[in-house]
Order: C-alpha cells, then sequence, then structure tokens
C-alpha cells in the first residue's frame, strides 16, 4: 500500500491530494516538522523531520516522503508526477506530447511561481504582514508574481485547464504552488480567468476532501 509521510499541513497535501483524485488506498503517516517542537528529538516527542526513523526514509529531512511498495521518493512534484503516470486515468498523460506539457508546467510553477509564492505564505504563516518588514518582503514576492500569473492568464485564454480539455496533474500542481500567494487578492484581479480556473480547481471533491482533513490538524 501507498504510505505518505507528512501532516496535511504542509507540501504533502499536494500529495494526499493527488491520491484522491486517484481513488487510491493510502496510509498517513502524519510526520510534523521539526520546527514546530521545543525538542524534536526527546523521547516523548512526536515523529518529526529530525525523528532517525524518519531520516531513514529520507535523510533531507524534509516532508512529504512516499513509500510505494519500496520505492521511496521525497519530492512532492516528482510524487505526483508518478502517480499520475503510474496510475494515468484523466488526471494523467494521454500522450507523450500531453506528458511533456505536464512536465512544463509544473516546473515551470516551481521554478517561477513557488520561490515568490512561499515568500508570501510563510510571512502570513509568522504573523509579520502588518510589520514594515513583511509589507516589503510581500510587495517584492507580488512584484515578482506579475509576469508568470499574466503568462498563465494568456495560456488560458480560451481553455478551462492548463493541459487538454479536463483536470489533470498539472492543473493540481500549479494551484497548489499558487495557492501559497492567494493571501493578496490584488494579486489576482489583473488576472480574472487564473482567479476562476484556481475556484475550479478548490471545487474538486478530491480537494474538498483533502481540505477538510487539513482543517482538522491542530
Amino acid at each position: 500500500m501507498l504510505k505518505i509521510y507528512g501532516v496535511y499541513q504542509s507540501r504533502a497535501s499536494r500529495n494526499y491530494w493527488m491520491a484522491l483524485e486517484l481513488g487510491l488506498a493510502f496510509e498517513s503517516i502524519p510526520v510534523i516538522q521539526a520546527r514546530r517542537l521545543d525538542e524534536p528529538l526527546a523521547e516523548d516527542a512526536p515523529i518529526n523531520t529530525r525523528s532517525p526513523d524518519f531520516l531513514a526514509i529520507n535523510p533531507n529531512g524534509h516532508i512529504p516522503t512516499i513509500d510505494d511498495d519500496g520505492l521511496v521518493l521525497w519530492e512532492s512534484i516528482a510524487i505526483n508526477l508518478y502517480l499520475a503516470r503510474k496510475h494515468g486515468g484523466p488526471v494523467g498523460a494521454q500522450s507523450i506530447a500531453e506528458e511533456g506539457q505536464m512536465l512544463n508546467w509544473s516546473f515551470w510553477a516551481v521554478n517561477e511561481i513557488e520561490p515568490h509564492s512561499v515568500e508570501i505564505v510563510l510571512t502570513f504563516d509568522n504573523g509579520l504582514q502588518e510589520t514594515p518588514g513583511g509589507r516589503e518582503k510581500i510587495a517584492v514576492a507580488s512584484r515578482l508574481l506579475r509576469k508568470p500569473l499574466a503568462i498563465l492568464e494568456q495560456h488560458l485564454g480560451n481553455r478551462d485547464w492548463l493541459v487538454g480539455d479536463r483536470f489533470t496533474v498539472a492543473d493540481l500542481n500549479v494551484a497548489e504552488i499558487i495557492r501559497y500567494a492567494w493571501e493578496v487578492p490584488t494579486l489576482f484581479e489583473p488576472c480574472p480567468r487564473v482567479r476562476d480556473w484556481y475556484l475550479r480547481c478548490h471545487e474538486r471533491p478530491a480537494f474538498k476532501a483533502m481540505w477538510e482533513t487539513r482543517s482538522r490538524e491542530g
């Protein structure tokens, strides 16, 4: 059985959403981020990213990680692309050309959007959005996101989804990366197609099921 290591309130959310889209049975192993604990190596500490048992699986000490019947992978986007390739269906590629497009959009989002969207979400997560330094970080990240969001807006000009005429792993991967910037609604005012596409992604039953579980985490 597929094992997913990581709490839902982490990048593991991408992999939980993907597994639900594919209808896969999986075991969730709630490894938490060591930074959330005062003493991550204490004897009574919950399993976390510095626990020896977890480091034996992923020496990087990051979540998510999967173990799929002995195959261990630890990059969230690679995990989703692997699951789409293995299990197929409408979420996966129907041709080599579609697979190329899915890889293209996924890695484009990792390189062009995620470095800046993460700056935004971390600023909010740390409660710094109203401080001078926090406002500056958000302003810089927002400025750097305008170009990639405009590219995405243009691509969505005559289509509902990124690849083909259906929701695929590319939509899931890119939407999860854009989610980090959603705290700044003014970013999306010039990009109504991106906004509408993002909301369509979040209407997926699998996303709602993932988010419900995520919301119950402490």
